[in-house]
């Protein structure tokens, strides 16, 4: 055999092996793919999966594209809900700074009114004139509670009221308040029955007494005839300010309703009631700041008894208060009789009113708008109290600055700041300074009382 047939079949066997290795390997694969369409369960198609994957993948991104968009319409809408929200805070602030700069320049006019009217009652006017005298009162009285209540309400609302709480004598705050209701109870034919009490406490004294102020008031506009019971009880978690009536009662299905905001019990006899219904709603938001419980029992047609818990105080009695009862002035033992007391005012209707009120009571005034203008009057002659305005029209410095600087010269000077600002900053302040701070329009009452401890300590 020649090399070249050697050649032809040497190929034609390798040709014969390749078709042979590709038929097994068609073989093979034929196999594979059966077993695979079998093990794929009800769906036929090798690819099924495929395909469902990919239609799955799609719906995801779908959705995702939808979420996506939501989000964005939700993070528009939260905007624009912020937006309106902060209009809404700096509406409500705008309102609570007006109606704050309005009740300063209302309380102005309405304190020198009160001024006047309290000393024309300590002259001896005919009966008929005292009686007019006493209505003019009550209803400057009535002007200051709802001005005080509207402002109130929109501070507390507008989170702008802040407490400022110190330990105090709780006597400081329940024997004026006994002094003023008694007479104001007198007037209606009640008696007013006071427990005094000795024990320290840990409150906010302007915001308790507003609390306290707002129980009297009910307890005297809502009861007929019988009496008004002021006292303490001491229980383990704090002492208990209670005030109690033997006025109509309120019904069980009323409790809660009357601190609503313009909700007032229904009584048979309104006549008394001119309020705006809002002194409760003011109290249960007080109570709330000062995270002291208030509560209510009652009979009706036998009366009713609110209180409020006050925790005892844990520090040491203050300096510039005491803890003895602040003693009652009387016409027998007057401390204020020949006393010089200096006030300063940049009004002239609230010096003139301070004159004619604190002269009433026997004391020597010297007022002024200036200290420099106080003291070229004085004539060298020494101030047992200065009576001072925080406001003072120069701007230069406050009223507890000028009572400093004023008691760093007079030694033994004691100084009330009066203001008409509610601010816990200013009622701090003046803690802090040893001195005293009493809120416009002055009760008289009350500035007649402090003036007596002040004299009887000095």
């Amino acid at each position: 055999m020649d090399l070249f047939q050697l050649t032809i079949n040497t190929d034609t066997a390798d040709a014969a092996a390749l078709r042979e290795e590709n038929r097994r390997l068609r073989k093979v694969c034929q196999a594979l793919m059966e077993r695979v369409e079998t093990e794929s369960g009800a769906d036929p198609a090798p690819y099924a999966a495929f395909e469902r994957s990919v239609l799955l993948a799609e719906q995801v991104r779908e959705r995702t594209d939808a979420l996506h968009r939501t989000l964005d319409e939700l993070s528009q809408v939260n905007t624009r809900l912020l937006a309106a929200k902060a209009e809404a805070e700096a509406a409500n602030l705008s309102k609570t700074k007006f109606l704050a700069a309005v009740s300063h320049d209302l309380l102005q006019p309405l304190n020198a009114a009160r001024l006047f009217a309290s000393a024309l009652e300590t002259h001896s006017l005919p009966d008929a004139s005292q009686a007019l005298v006493g209505h003019i009162g009550r209803s400057l009285k009535d002007v200051e509670g709802l001005i005080g209540t509207l402002v109130d309400i929109s501070r507390l609302d507008a989170g702008v009221l802040h407490a400022d709480k110190a330990p105090f004598a709780v006597s400081t705050l329940l024997d004026a308040l006994a002094e003023e209701y008694r007479q104001v109870a007198g007037v209606r034919g009640l008696a007013l029955h006071y427990v005094p009490s000795s024990a320290m406490v840990e409150s906010d004294l302007a915001l308790l007494a507003r609390v306290i102020r707002n129980f009297l008031s009910n307890a005297v506009r809502y009861t007929e005839q019988g009496r008004v019971l002021l006292g303490c009880r001491r229980r383990r978690n704090g002492l208990e300010i209670t005030v109690g009536d033997t006025g109509p009662g309120i019904p069980e299905q009323q409790r809660e309703a009357i601190f609503l905001e313009f909700r007032r019990a229904n009584q048979p006899n309104g006549d008394h009631s001119r309020g705006l219904g809002l002194g409760l709603a003011i109290v249960d938001r007080i109570s709330a700041m000062l995270e002291q419980p208030v509560s209510l029992a009652s009979r009706p047609g036998v009366g009713a008894l609110f209180s409020i818990t006050v925790p005892y105080a844990t520090a040491a009695t203050p300096a510039g208060q005491s803890t003895h009862n602040t003693p009652l002035l009387d016409d027998t033992e007057n401390p204020l009789s020949g006393c010089v007391i200096w006030v300063i005012d940049d009004d002239l209707a609230i010096i003139e009113g301070m004159q004619a009120l604190l002269g009433s009571w026997g004391c020597r005034v010297r007022a002024a708008a200036t200290a420099s203008a106080l003291e070229a009057a004085s004539d060298g002659e020494r101030p047992a109290v200065l009576l001072v305005d925080y406001h003072l029209g120069d701007h230069r410095e406050t009223g507890i600055e000028l009572a400093a600087r004023l008691q760093r010269r007079y030694p033994g000077l004691a100084a009330v700041v009066i203001t008409a600002n509610h601010e816990a900053e200013i009622k701090r302040a003046t803690r802090e300074a040893d001195m005293h701070c009493l809120l416009k329009p002055l009760k008289p009452l009350r500035l007649r009382m402090l003036l007596g401890t002040l004299l009887n300590k000095a």
